[in-house]
């Protein structure tokens, strides 16, 4: 037995067959989002600074490593920006470089935040030969103006477990874009870092009650183990 979290509240998953879709191992794969030195570099010119994020660098490698034992496919998905500018600071301005520094202040060097050929965007995070990497995001979503779904869907995914940061920004924008097209959405809420734990929270519990199974990672992982199991058992 698997727990969740709603609400905040940790309780067991249903024992319901409807919920099999967010857990089946053979349609799924974990999509990991922006965990790149552009967020998580100890430099003082850090473009986009996600210093909660380092703290989960480590704890995603080896959920990773667990993963692909488990022969399920990992996707790094990377905010990479021409080196023009083009895609935002000389086109159209992202959102964000305008009201984020209302909270936090002006962060210096964020022009060279993702620009591509940068050192920001060298992932943190392990990649492996077998893993996916997309790298055409360069908005909020994983989505939008991505491959990610085309990928996806050519390799028969049709469940995503979605790690990296942040919280309440891209891996929300994810989970909405994602259940809205129709993906079963599980977040490893052990594995996600925001601006803030009261953000982290209000994503999370948000997440929770309108698109997706919010777990811990190693309920993710026993869970894949038990259907395993069970699907041993009934072919015996």
């Amino acid at each position: 037995m698997s727990d969740i979290y709603v609400y905040g509240e940790r309780r067991p998953l249903p024992e319901d067959p409807a919920f099999d879709s967010f857990l089946d191992p053979t349609q799924t794969a974990v999509v990991s989002i922006d965990m790149h030195e552009g967020h998580l570099s100890e430099d003082a010119d850090c473009p986009c600074p996600a210093p909660r994020a380092r703290e989960i660098v480590a704890p995603i490698d080896r959920f990773h490593d667990a993963c692909r034992a488990r022969s399920i496919p990992i996707i790094h998905v990377r905010t990479v920006l021409r080196a023009s500018g083009r895609d935002d600071i000389k086109g159209g301005v992202s959102a964000w470089r305008l009201v984020f520094p209302l909270y936090v202040g002006e962060i210096p060097g964020a022009d060279q935040h993702a620009l591509q050929g940068s050192k920001w965007t060298n992932l943190r995070t392990r990649v492996e030969p077998d893993d996916e990497i997309v790298e055409t995001k360069k908005r909020l979503s994983i989505f939008h103006p991505t491959d990610l779904d085309f990928l996806l869907r050519n390799m028969g995914v049709r469940a995503v477990i979605f790690d990296g940061g942040f919280t309440d920004c891209c891996v929300l924008n994810a989970a909405f874009d994602a259940s809205n097209m129709d993906y079963r959405v599980v977040v490893a809420q052990d594995l996600v870092r925001g601006t803030n734990e009261e953000m982290e929270d209000a994503a999370l519990k948000m997440m929770s009650l309108h698109m997706a199974l919010v777990m811990d990672s190693e309920d993710i992982l026993s869970a894949w183990d038990a259907r395993g199991e069970s699907s041993s058992e009934a072919a015996e």
